[in-house]
């Protein structure tokens, strides 16, 4: 049996309720977001908390609401959040995103999703597992739809996606009129495919889209230094 936690270096994080795990894409975005001026945070599809607990820890002065369809995750969500060090600035709810979107007047600085995005597999047989992982729930062209709804003119929205997914992004980016301002393309390691990829988008139009390459590890279990460097405030042992 798996371990039922992860511990992290501020904070513990348990997944045995929840359907989705802790991850290397949930830390590679919670890591690699830009909080710096982000006061009031959305986290779409929260799972366990992790992303949120990561933006709060990053950013002292951000508040953050971590929202989940799924009931068990978002029990889960608030045990992890209640007992990190950051409970007063996380609030966890139970929320469909196109349900939040029509139930608040809020507008943020920042929404961050790791979304599901098994949209031509087959479903696995874990009915939680399927709702979490797959877009039954929440399509990318849903959620690009309802950020515009409550993302700041200013604001940025900020995903992890499989690499595949590329050229979908960046037609829902011009069907909503959002644009790229950075992205990094994630290698699982030197020599293999590209394996996903993270993009901050923005309402603004930007001038260029900031490109960069991120590989995780130089071989099984060798982080590089880029990995490393972006993920030692959290994992316990860099």
């Amino acid at each position: 049996m798996s371990n039922p936690w992860f511990r992290f270096k501020q904070f513990t994080v348990f997944h045995d309720k929840c359907a989705m795990k802790v991850g290397t894409d949930g830390v590679l975005l919670g890591a690699w977001a830009s909080v710096g001026n982000a006061v009031n945070v959305l986290d779409v599809g929260t799972g366990t908390g992790l992303i949120a607990l990561m933006i709060a820890q990053r950013n002292p002065l951000a508040k953050v609401v971590a929202i989940d369809v799924d009931e068990q995750a978002v029990e889960q969500a608030k045990e992890n959040t209640g007992n990190s060090p950051f409970s007063d600035r996380i609030t966890v709810a139970l929320f469909a995103f196109r349900q939040f979107v029509q139930n608040t007047s809020e507008r943020f600085d920042l929404i961050v999703s790791n979304p599901p995005y098994f949209s031509n597999a087959l479903l696995p047989p874990d009915k939680a597992r399927a709702r979490a992982r797959h877009v039954a729930s929440l399509t990318l062209d849903d959620l690009l739809f309802s950020a515009r709804s409550c993302l700041k003119n200013n604001g940025t929205l900020s995903l992890i996606l499989p690499y595949d997914k590329s050229d979908e992004l960046n037609s829902l980016c011009e069907k909503h009129t959002f644009y790229i301002k950075r992205k990094t393309i994630v290698y699982p390691l030197p020599d293999a495919a590209p394996k996903r990829l993270l993009a901050e988008l923005t309402m603004l139009q930007t001038g260029h889209t900031e490109t960069s390459s991120l590989i995780i590890e130089n071989s099984r279990r060798q982080y590089t230094d880029d990995f490393s460097g972006l993920v030692r405030g959290f994992y316990m042992h860099l």
